[in-house]
């Protein structure tokens, strides 16, 4: 029995960890792109559905598409559809377990936003391949791999 439990905590250990590149990223950020175009697709169609619809609804899909679906799914599922397509995702750099918070995700976001691609400039320098935006807002981009299952 003790011995089991040391061969799944020597399991566990053994978790190797990726930092993705910039061209993986990129990748990422081009899918999101289609997603976002996808997202307008949809809501102009329900949008035609109705005869009047709502100055505040149009707000609301709006702030929703451009300024909240990347902090939300990176907050709450650890990345982008876009990361999640390319399997990577955005953790805390000091518990790459958990997602990072919803205020930093939108701190990120928001530089990601202002510096565009050179924030990812800082990638290649970087041991852990940290974007200037990850730097700020404490987080990590990786892919998880166990070297051996357990």
């Amino acid at each position: 029995m003790k011995e089991e439990s040391q061969d799944q905590l020597d399991s566990i250990e053994r978790v190797e960890i990726l930092y993705p590149g910039v061209f993986e990223r990129i990748k990422a950020a081009v899918t999101d792109s289609f997603v976002l175009i996808a997202f307008m697709l949809i809501l102009t169609i329900i949008f035609s559905k109705f005869q009047h619809v709502p100055d505040s609804a149009r707000i609301a899909g709006f702030i929703f598409i451009f300024f909240l679906y990347d902090p939300l799914f990176t907050s709450l599922f650890g990345g982008t559809i876009g990361h999640m397509i390319m399997k990577i995702q955005v953790k805390r750099i000091s518990i790459p377990e958990k997602n990072i918070f919803f205020p930093l995700a939108v701190i990120r976001f928001i530089v990601k936003f202002f510096l565009g691609w050179i924030s990812l400039l800082t990638v290649l320098s970087s041991e852990k391949h940290l974007a200037i935006h990850d730097m700020i807002a404490g987080s990590i981009v990786l892919h998880r791999t166990k070297s051996v299952e357990g």
